[in-house]
């Protein structure tokens, strides 16, 4: 945390800030403070135990640092900065951002290979400098008025500064009907940003300037000889670097092929057994487990298994809290007890993210790909009105035939979206207007798709995926789901040089007609049972709709019509009501009901109560 600015900076605060981020850094906490500045970390000690505290600082003491994540390749920058004549005091990896800085200034960033969101205050010159990492493994909140800027890697530590008016911004609310989840560079909250993955935000004298670093390159180049033994390469050379540390390492494994694919290469590269986590369910529709047993038993892995029950009132109500913002993915359920289930096992779990979106795992790429050359064939409303009117029993069908009548970009953003426009409008309280003036949802998709340097169909698909979705839904759910359990996870399927390699590739070596991640799957024929290398791709599916007609039923229609949500003035109340019966008549509204229920969990948690790690009350 920082507040620089134009008077002294309220240490008092920092300290307060940081004692509500302790669940991301049990391990000790640091401060620094001078007549303009303060920074403060809560640690998570897995690189340099003894040794690794922060705030670093390069050896003048003009140059001070806090950074949340993990630098992969330290030893080597490490190795680097000690030729060059820098003295650093510790082991660890931290260290290396101030004495990079004074070596490289703001373009540091292109030296890391890791994880990261990263504060750096030069002394010298008054001037804070933010980053994140590429693909945003890792959150950083901000806010900044006419004196100085605050930033954490939670937007309640932000609240602890009674001066922050908790209002709900309406773009914002706008957008999270739209895609579940508020994407960067906006937050729920009114006056609080997010940096975005990839980008670099300075604050010098009051002014604040964002910049972009990184994007990843999609042109296809010529294929390298024996691609399969080169992804091999790369995939072992990234689960290595992540392997560093002093504490306890483990896996989650879904039994699907990214989770298996990482395991795999853990127990080539280490000496002793794997441990990994794997949650299911007692419906076997939806259970993984017999996919993740059949790895674990091939690894000889030390296997650890949690059935996942509906959840409690208390417990959704904890979830809320640790995510400061709605959040409508129901997945973050059974990640949260996977972590939990992790929790005192293991300090570091290494997962599979990325891989769909990387090497083209999702059937709609192959769609996109399919309908590439398709135009739009006109009367949109009519198609959004008969899909509508599908997607309560035939989703899939429903979402497809309602971006029928649209352009290959408004097709795709269709499908990604949780309220379609037409649905908000008649979701919105009669008295409010339907929705902010001039604000369209679907732009921010559709621009990434316009943006994309790939072809068009299932390249720009992953491209919009891996700026929006990825960043938004899956890597802010693991982090805030492991975070809450003081563990920290790592993705190395979103390695840099992974990635690169992907990017790389022709099209039809990732979704395409013959299939989805084409290569990733020839690579691993020798790795992985052949059930869970033949296995069609399912995203992190639970019973969510049944546990609405079922013990979630009565907790939703409380939650969702009792006079504390009706009284927000936000929706129809008629319209929700609406909603919750057609799912009880066997409809499918779950992924919208779910979404209602979380907002107002979230209105409990962080408006109208203090934010505070304990159950509220449903």
């Amino acid at each position: 945390m920082s507040a620089p600015g134009a008077g002294p900076p309220d240490r008092a605060l920092t300290e307060r800030m940081c004692a509500t981020l302790v669940h991301r850094g049990p391990d000790g906490h640091g401060l620094y403070a001078d007549d303009r500045a303060a920074l403060g970390m809560r640690r998570l000690a897995i690189v340099d135990v003894a040794g690794g505290r922060q705030p670093v600082r390069s050896e003048d003491g003009t140059v001070v640092a806090v950074c949340n994540g993990e630098l992969y390749n330290y030893r080597e920058l490490r190795d680097g900065l000690r030729a060059r004549g820098h003295r650093l005091t510790s082991d660890g990896d931290a260290e290396c951002l101030v004495h990079l800085y004074e070596e490289h200034g703001d373009d540091l960033v292109r030296h890391l290979r890791g994880m990261f969101a990263f504060a750096l205050w030069d002394a010298r010159r008054g001037r804070l400098l933010l980053a994140r990492d590429r693909v945003g493994k890792k959150p950083l909140y901000w806010r900044a008025d006419g004196a100085g800027l605050a930033f954490a890697s939670e937007a309640k530590a932000l609240l602890a500064d009674p001066a922050l008016d908790r209002r709900l911004d309406p773009v914002a609310l706008h957008h999270y009907l739209t895609y579940g989840y508020v994407p960067a560079p906006g937050s729920i909250f009114a006056g609080v940003a997010k940096l975005p993955p990839g980008h670099v935000l300075t604050w010098q004298a009051g002014k604040v300037h964002i910049g972009r670093y990184w994007r990843l390159g999609s042109e296809p180049r010529e294929v390298p000889d024996e691609p399969e033994a080169r992804l091999r390469e790369l995939l072992l050379d990234a689960v290595r670097v992540r392997l560093a540390g002093e504490r306890p390492v483990g896996a989650f494994l879904s039994g699907g092929v990214d989770s298996s694919a990482v395991v795999a290469a853990m127990a080539r590269l280490s000496p002793e057994p794997v441990r990994t986590f794997s949650i299911g369910f007692a419906d076997a529709a939806f259970d993984e487990r017999p996919y993740a047993r059949l790895v674990a038993e091939r690894y000889g892995t030390e296997h650890h298994e949690l059935v996942v029950e509906a959840p409690s009132a208390d417990l959704l109500a904890r979830i809320a809290w640790h995510f400061d913002e709605p959040f409508a993915d129901s997945s973050a359920v059974p990640s949260f007890q996977v972590a939990a289930l992790a929790a005192g096992r293991a300090t570091v779990v290494l997962n599979g993210d990325g891989g769909d979106e990387v090497f083209g795992g999702y059937s709609r790429y192959t769609l996109a790909q399919a309908l590439r050359h398709v135009p739009a064939l006109g009367f949109p409303a009519a198609f959004d009105r008969l899909g509508s009117r599908l997607t309560g029993v035939h989703h899939r069908l429903g979402r497809a035939v309602r971006t029928l009548g649209l352009g290959p970009a408004d097709r795709y953003t269709t499908v990604m979206s949780l309220f379609t426009p037409a649905q908000k409008a008649r979701l919105y309280h009669p008295d409010r207007p339907p929705g902010p003036a001039g604000v369209d949802s679907l732009a921010i998709a559709r621009d990434e798709w316009e943006r994309s340097r790939a072809a068009a169909g299932a390249g720009r698909a992953m491209d919009v995926d891996l700026y929006t979705y990825l960043p938004g839904d899956l890597l802010a759910k693991v982090d805030v789901t492991t975070m809450a359990h003081s563990i920290e996870a790592r993705s190395p399927l979103l390695d840099q040089h992974l990635m690169a390699f992907a990017g790389a590739l022709p099209q039809h070596l990732k979704a395409s007609g013959r299939g989805t991640k084409v290569l990733l799957r020839r690579a691993l024929a020798g790795w992985l049972p052949a059930p869970v290398l033949a296995r069609p791709k399912r995203g992190f599916a639970i019973p969510v709709a049944a546990w609405l007609r079922g013990p979630l039923r009565d907790p939703a229609h409380d939650l969702l019509t009792g006079p504390t949500a009706s009284g927000r003035g936000l929706f129809d109340p008629a319209a929700v009501r609406a909603l919750l019966e057609r799912h009880a008549a066997g409809h499918d509204e779950a992924p919208r009901i779910w979404a209602l229920m979380q907002l107002e969990l979230w209105h409990r948690a962080f408006v109208d109560h203090a934010p505070r790690a304990a159950a509220l009350p449903v």
